[in-house]
């Protein structure tokens, strides 16, 4: 049976018909009296052919991100004139891309004071060190079972890694160390060999299962689980250093990282150390949950500052290189 609605009146099209608003009695004031956000000093200035980054630097607008970008360069700056540290955090994306030297030389210029990596940043760095190329194509490669069977990667990197951890080292500084010591010398340059040449800490944070290193025959599972718990142990010794004007900054790692550096800040506090008046910053292409939370939000709750910032990782990192060159 057709279900049936009587209307609620005689009038057509039932109910009352709306009344429009009469904005005559509408209550106005003097626009110079609004408390604005937004002022003409704020706008940006076009680039001039010939002119100097730092006049491009000065160029951009006084405003949301722009203006974010200028406090991390003046935390990183600050950070180093007080002794502090400046960690960076890596995915694995900022080697692929071709960022190594440009890392270097931050490390040089005492604008890198750590590195924390996850397991594919030793993959890449090793491969790009010592063969000039990375990047499987997976698709290609995967129907057959050869994604990731690369022999001297699997080989050379698990020895190194099993000699480094027999000798006390953790994952970052037995690679660092091993590429470092390499005859013949790689011919191209090595972030983690960089690293343990300048006695800056480099410790790689490992998933096991998640790397190519770990389906190789010479994968020594002890050694690699061994190496990393000790790797976070001295990222944690570094992170409990940042109260006072260090900053952190998680580059292109969307899971792991975040959550091996929420833990350091716990057990840092949880042994007395303050960490209070520090920054944290975000640079990935996705603003995802993990970083978003756990490395620009909760740490710095109450405490310090919280930035992030979006775009790929070939754009900002060279961005903010360059602004800390040239502001320094």
């Amino acid at each position: 049976m057709p279900l049936s609605i009587a209307p609620r009146s005689g009038k057509k099209g039932g109910g009352t018909a709306a009344k429009p608003l009469d904005l005559a009695g509408v209550r106005t004031y003097p626009l110079a009296r609004r408390k604005s956000k937004v002022t003409v000093g704020q706008k940006a200035r076009p680039h001039r052919r010939g002119a100097s980054f730092v006049a491009f630097w000065e160029s951009l607008p006084r405003s949301l991100a722009a203006d974010a970008l200028r406090a991390l360069v003046a935390d990183i700056l600050r950070a180093r004139s007080r002794g502090k540290p400046i960690l960076w955090g890596l995915g694995a994306h900022v080697i692929k891309v071709g960022l190594t030297p440009i890392l270097i030389d931050l490390m040089e210029r005492g604008l890198v004071t750590g590195l924390a990596m996850n397991g594919a940043c030793i993959v890449h760095d090793f491969e790009l060190a010592v063969a000039g190329k990375t990047s499987e194509d997976v698709a290609a490669s995967l129907g057959g079972g050869a994604f990731g069977m690369a022999r001297e990667t699997g080989e050379e990197i698990n020895r190194a890694i099993h000699a480094g951890v027999r000798g006390g080292l953790g994952l970052g500084a037995a690679l660092g160390r091993h590429l470092a010591r390499r005859r013949p010398a790689p011919p191209h340059d090595s972030l983690l060999a960089a690293a343990w040449r300048r006695g800056i800490p480099a410790t790689v944070h490992v998933a096991i299962g998640t790397d190519i290193v770990h389906l190789h025959p010479a994968c020594d599972p002890a050694a690699v689980g061994k190496g990393s718990h000790l790797d976070f142990r001295l990222f944690a010794g570094q992170v409990a250093r940042l109260g006072g004007g260090g900053v952190y900054l998680n580059v292109g790692s969307a899971v792991l990282l975040p959550e091996v550096f929420l833990k350091a800040v716990s057990v840092a506090r949880n042994l007395g150390h303050a960490l209070r008046g520090f920054s944290t910053a975000n640079l990935d292409f996705i603003q995802h949950y993990r970083p978003t939370v756990n490395v620009v939000e909760r740490p710095t709750r109450g405490v310090g500052r919280g930035y992030a910032f979006t775009g790929h990782h070939e754009l900002l990192v060279p961005l903010l290189a360059a602004a800390l060159v040239d502001s320094d």
